[in-house]
């Protein structure tokens, strides 16, 4: 849908109006430690202006899985284990320990897409407590899609400040306010024709990315 292309955006935009930022992606699967440059991780960092250097992989990314499947089947294809309480404590600790404006997160997945055995990325965005950035598509129910997280997120008290839109054709994308409420803001991104991206109206020190 575009969730790394939303995060890696938001990170140029708060460089930009001259921020500090970092970024955190705790989990990610589909990773080849020998060619990670366009990965998730390599994306934020190529963002943030930091080198392709390991120490800096780790910082960003502790939790990586070769498998390209949910983290938790990843890393049971491992002998490892995923943990919603320390993927949450690392995640804090990184956003009281930097010096940073801004901390941008990125999820695993969607809303309801599995991170642990038990915990899903709702869990990891209802524990940090911070603002959310959701991204959806324009595919068909894409609409429905995007809503039906919003109401979960509510359900759960996990605020959303902005959803954002990523077209990834010449079609307009419908822009669904009405069926909002409370109001969200929208911002609708042409993949197609524009690389520029607005920021959220209001901003937190730390902020979620994620998608429906």
């Amino acid at each position: 849908i575009g969730k790394t292309w939303a995060a890696c955006a938001l990170i140029r935009m708060a460089r930009g109006q001259g921020l500090r930022v970092e970024a955190v992606k705790p989990v990610v699967s589909d990773f080849d430690e020998a060619n990670w440059a366009e990965s998730d991780p390599g994306r934020l960092l190529t963002a943030l202006g930091r080198h392709h250097a390991p120490a800096m992989l780790e910082a960003i990314s502790p939790w990586r899985f070769r498998a390209p499947l949910a983290p938790p089947m990843a890393a049971r294809l491992e002998g490892r284990s995923l943990d919603i309480d320390e993927i949450a404590a690392y995640c804090r600790d990184r956003i009281a320990r930097t010096g940073a404006d801004l901390v941008v997160v990125e999820g695993v997945g969607g809303v309801m897409s599995p991170l642990t055995e038990t915990a899903t990325g709702l869990d990891l965005t209802a524990a940090l407590g911070a603002p959310s950035v959701l991204v959806g598509g324009s595919y068909l129910g894409a609409i429905s899609h995007t809503l039906t997280a919003l109401e979960v997120m509510r359900a759960r008290r996990a605020s959303s400040s902005t959803s954002t839109s990523c077209c990834s054709s010449p079609i307009p994308c419908i822009r669904p306010e009405k069926a909002m409420a409370p109001p969200v803001a929208i911002i609708v991104f042409d993949g197609m024709q524009s690389r520029r991206w607005a920021a959220p109206p209001t901003m937190s020190r730390s902020i979620i990315v994620t998608c429906a």
